[in-house]
Formats: structure tokens, C-alpha cells, sequence
């Protein structure tokens, strides 16, 4: 069987930096086909058109018949209000010679029998639903007749304007979290081989993943999603994708169900167990039996340890003053510097403990109130902690933003997942009158572009265990006003990386400091360090009221 060789592209992004830049669309076409010969089709997702005089102005040369495109062009329906006037049917029709319109939502099939699924816009938010969005009933108007069919297996293709949310999940992660859980939905039921989509003008290759539960279901076909950049962006991130396909009816049901070696799990289906979901994977650690309560006396440096014996509920009445016990964390395999029970630790750092965490002054600090939060038992990283632990680490950290605020310093944290064993979240305050959050953000990216690391911003809400599965090695940032910087950590990262980003002229200006080998004092000077930080630090420290 003859391929169908395909061209997918994102012509413009909705927010209206880059529109409708139709002309270097096609040049680039163009200067493909004359390289590696003439292609079947050219699919557009995102917005196809731009509202700029300039944009409207290179349209009606196509329109007009001025221009022709040099390829059968078809183009997704309206992402937005502003782009409503150049589509004269929501069913779709021709546009122009050699560009045509899909429509709302429906299915496409190329000469081939190249079976192409697509539905435009955004996810309507209200009903009467606006020309440029879809509604549920068009989701089901279009899923309901294949799934009818009892011989369906899936699509070819499926083109959306909108990202499915959650598709990163148990994948790779990408620089947009974003996405409609319609879409989702609408993904996982028509398990197309490829799934394109736009709108977030940036360009993400997903892992390929599972259409069948494995030793529960027959071996199906893998699905493969893709989003596009805008054209001609500054960035030259990816905006086409030129690949040959063979419709699925055409291809041996052996060939077709062959799963490369990156496969993943199926991002929109939760892990079932016996009927029952799975804990998360950072449960399955623990132990039942209770684990050791650490009292410190930070007066004298000594630390006493108590092991609780036996499960008698005990009443308010004969209940000890300490909080009820976690199960038991991982234990280390090895001597570890930062497990509060080891003989390694150095103790007169120590700056405050609660039940699952403590406060330590740094060892090489970047400045005198320089700090670490880290948990009492052996964690390697924020997403590997218990559920019990991320609370009262959070309450650490609420508290140490109140202590930079009083003092008007920017309260800067970061973590590196990465040749560590245990978890340090470093937690260095900024004066506020050396720089903005815009500027510490900016230092981070610019430093991290130009060592090649894909540092991203993620949304403020978002939680680190959905984008970094236990065992996966990543550097984090958590700038004062909530931003967060990701970067999912492949080879070679540099171990400094964040302190040399406080540290640079753009910051705090103690470049010489960056290495913290370079900044160690002697044991007298960091007892005094930590007994001026245990001072400043006690009217926030939680922990001396429980």
C-alpha cells in the first residue's frame, strides 16, 4: 500500500504575537517538496488565520485566486471571536483553492481511506455555546457511530485545537501544562495512532502510549501526541511535522500493534487494582509499625531519641504531647549526612524540628540565614514524601516566607534531584531592594539557556507529582510570589546550577560564594551562625508551640 505522506502544521497562535503568517507556511512547503518530493496533504491546527491588516492583506491574496496553495490544504474551524468572520460555514467548505475547512467536528477520509478525526475550537464554557467552541453533544454526535461499530479500532489521525488534559502524565513532561479533559476523554475512546494539536504555541512530542491494559487485554496499535509551535517563531521551536503514514485498514495487524521500546501507560486511564484504584507509588514504602519521635534539646546539641512501643489507643487524658507517629519512611542503605537519627548530621546546624521536618542552617551558605528544610526520615525528594511529611513541610515553608517578609527579603527555594540521596530544599532569602521576582526569574532562565537547560515555568498550583514520578531526577524553583521553574534532568547537570544563579551579579553579586566548598567556616563560627538564625527565627517557628 501506498503511504499517505502528510504534512501537520500550526499556523498561528491565539494570542495574537503571530498570525495568519500564511506566505512563510507555504515557502516552507514548498522548499520541503522540492528537497523530499511532493506530499499528500498539509493539516493545520490552531488558529489558521491572524487579525493584523498585514495578515488579513496575505489572506485575500489566496482568496482572490491571486495565490494558490501548493498543496491540498485542510485547516481546523475558529479558536476565537476574532477569527469567526473568515469562516462562512461552521460545517466547513472550501476557503479557497486548495484550502478547506474541516468544520466543527467529523471525520475526514483521504483517497488512501486514511481515516482523519477532528474537532475545532475551544471546550464551550456556557450554553448557547459561541461559534468557535464545541459542546459535549459534539463529542458524542462524533464518537457515538464509530463506537457502534464493533470492528472499530481507532483513527488514523485526530486534529484538535485544544490539548487533552493530563496527557503528560506517566510521559514526559511537557513546557505547557494545559488542556480540556473533553478532549482527553475524546483521545482515549478514538486511540488515534496520532494526535496533533495547537494553541499553546509551543512544540511537544509525547512518549508513544498504551491502548490496552497489558496481560488484560488484547495488544493494540500505540497512540502518539503531538503540539506544534506557531510559524516562523523567534524561538524556531518545531511547527511541522512531515511524516508517511499507512492507514490502519491497510496495515498487517501484526505491524500495526508493535510497541516501541518507550511505550508508556495510557495517560488518561487511572491504574485499577482488584476494582480498586492503586495507592500512589510513594505509599507502597511504608510500614505499619510506628516509627522513631526525635526530641532535640538545641541548647545543649544533644540529640535523645524515643522509640514508641505497642498501639493501645490512649486517650486525651494519658496521650503524650507528641503528635501521632508516620509510618516508617525508606530507610537509607547507607550513611546519610541528613537523616536526623545518623551520627553524620552535624547537629549544631540544626535550627528548629518539628515532627516530620527540620530546619537547618546550610553547611557553605550563600548568605547567614541561608537555610535547608529537610525531611526527619530518609526521602529523597519532595514527591517521594508521605502525605503527613508534605504538610508539615509546607508549614515550614509558609514560615520561613513570613520570617524573609519581615525582614524584606524575597524568599527564593529550590531542590536538585539529582546525585542526592536525601531531600534538601534550599531556602535562600534575597533582599528585596537587590532585584524583582521578574529578575531572579529571568537570571534562572537566561543562565539555564545558556547551559542548554530546559528550565520551564509551570503553573503555580501545580503538584510536582504529577510532572516527576518517584525516581525521576529534576531540578525545581519556587520563586516568593508562587512562580515555579521545572526541568526534568537528563545527563550532566551542573551541581551549583541554582546557587550560581543567586550567587551571579544579577543577584546577590557574591559570585566567589557559588561553590559552597568555597564558603566553609570553622565549627565555632556556624554554632554561631545558627544561634543567631535559632533567634531571629523563633517568634515563626511553629514547632515550640506543639
Amino acid at each position: 500500500e501506498k503511504p499517505e505522506k502528510s504534512f501537520i502544521s500550526k499556523v498561528s497562535k491565539d494570542n495574537g504575537d503571530v498570525e495568519g503568517r500564511i506566505n512563510a507556511l507555504f515557502n516552507r512547503v514548498n522548499a520541503i517538496q522540492k528537497k523530499s518530493g511532493q506530499f499528500d496533504l498539509l493539516l493545520c491546527v490552531g488558529e489558521f488565520f491572524g487579525n493584523s491588516p498585514e495578515a488579513e492583506a496575505e489572506w485575500e491574496a489566496y482568496k482572490s485566486g491571486a495565490k494558490k496553495a501548493p498543496i491540498h490544504t485542510y485547516i481546523l474551524g475558529a479558536a476565537s471571536q476574532e477569527t469567526v468572520k473568515y469562516f462562512p460555514n461552521s460545517d466547513g467548505c472550501e476557503l479557497a483553492e486548495n484550502i478547506t475547512c474541516l468544520g466543527r467536528r467529523g471525520i475526514f477520509t483521504g483517497a488512501s481511506g486514511l481515516q482523519i478525526a477532528y474537532v475545532s475550537g475551544r471546550e464551550a464554557q456556557h450554553e448557547p455555546a459561541p461559534s468557535h467552541c464545541f459542546t459535549s453533544k459534539d463529542i458524542t454526535a462524533l464518537v457515538a457511530p464509530l463506537l457502534s461499530n464493533s470492528k472499530f479500532r481507532g483513527v488514523d489521525i485526530l486534529l484538535t485545537s485544544q490539548w487533552p488534559r493530563g496527557v503528560w502524565q506517566y510521559g514526559n513532561s511537557p513546557v505547557s501544562f494545559c488542556g480540556v479533559s473533553s478532549i482527553a476523554d475524546l483521545a482515549d475512546k478514538l486511540k488515534p495512532r496520532y494526535h496533533f494539536a495547537g494553541l499553546e504555541a509551543v512544540h511537544y512530542e509525547r512518549l508513544p502510549y498504551r491502548n490496552h491494559v497489558v496481560l488484560q487485554e488484547n495488544a493494540q496499535h500505540v497512540s502518539r501526541f503531538i503540539a506544534l509551535a506557531t510559524v516562523n517563531n523567534p524561538t524556531k521551536k518545531k511547527y511541522l511535522y512531515a511524516f508517511n503514514i499507512v492507514p490502519m485498514k491497510n496495515m498487517d495487524p501484526a505491524e500495526l500493534v508493535k510497541q516501541p521500546q518507550d511505550v508508556t501507560e495510557n495517560p488518561y486511564r487511572k491504574p485499577m487494582k482488584d476494582g480498586k484504584k492503586e495507592k500512589p507509588s510513594f505509599e507502597l514504602f511504608f510500614q505499619e509499625e510506628p516509627a522513631s519521635q526525635f526530641f532535640f534539646d538545641l541548647g545543649q546539641n544533644k540529640p535523645q531519641h524515643q522509640q514508641r512501643h505497642g498501639r493501645k489507643r490512649q486517650t486525651d487524658g494519658d496521650r503524650p504531647n507528641y503528635p501521632k507517629q508516620p509510618r516508617r519512611p525508606p530507610q537509607p542503605t547507607g550513611p546519610c549526612w541528613f537523616c536526623l537519627a545518623s551520627p553524620e548530621v552535624e547537629k549544631h546546624l540544626v535550627i528548629s524540628i518539628g515532627t516530620h521536618c527540620y530546619m537547618a542552617l546550610a553547611k557553605g551558605s550563600l548568605t547567614p540565614d541561608h537555610v535547608l528544610l529537610l525531611p526527619i526520615g530518609h526521602y529523597q525528594s519532595v514527591v517521594d514524601l508521605a502525605s503527613e511529611v508534605v504538610e508539615e513541610m509546607e508549614k515550614y515553608k509558609s514560615a520561613i516566607k513570613k520570617f524573609c517578609k519581615s525582614r524584606a527579603q524575597r524568599c527564593i527555594m529550590f531542590e536538585r534531584n539529582y546525585r542526592s540521596q536525601h531531600l534538601q530544599l534550599q531556602v535562600v532569602p534575597v533582599p528585596m531592594e537587590k532585584c524583582s521576582t521578574e529578575d531572579i526569574k529571568e537570571a534562572f532562565m537566561t543562565q539555564a539557556e545558556e547551559q542548554q537547560i530546559e528550565l520551564m515555568e509551570i503553573p503555580a498550583h501545580t503538584d510536582l507529582k504529577q510532572i516527576a514520578p518517584p525516581g525521576t531526577p529534576y531540578f525545581y524553583v519556587e520563586l516568593d510570589m508562587g512562580e515555579k521553574l521545572f526541568y526534568r534532568i537528563k545527563k550532566n547537570f551542573p551541581l551549583q546550577f541554582g546557587r550560581e544563579v543567586l550567587a551571579s551579579e544579577a543577584l546577590l553579586n557574591i559570585p566567589m560564594r557559588a561553590d559552597w566548598r568555597e564558603c566553609k567556616c570553622t565549627k565555632e563560627e556556624e554554632e554561631d551562625q545558627a544561634k543567631q538564625m535559632r533567634s531571629d527565627f523563633e517568634p515563626f517557628d511553629f514547632a515550640l508551640d506543639d
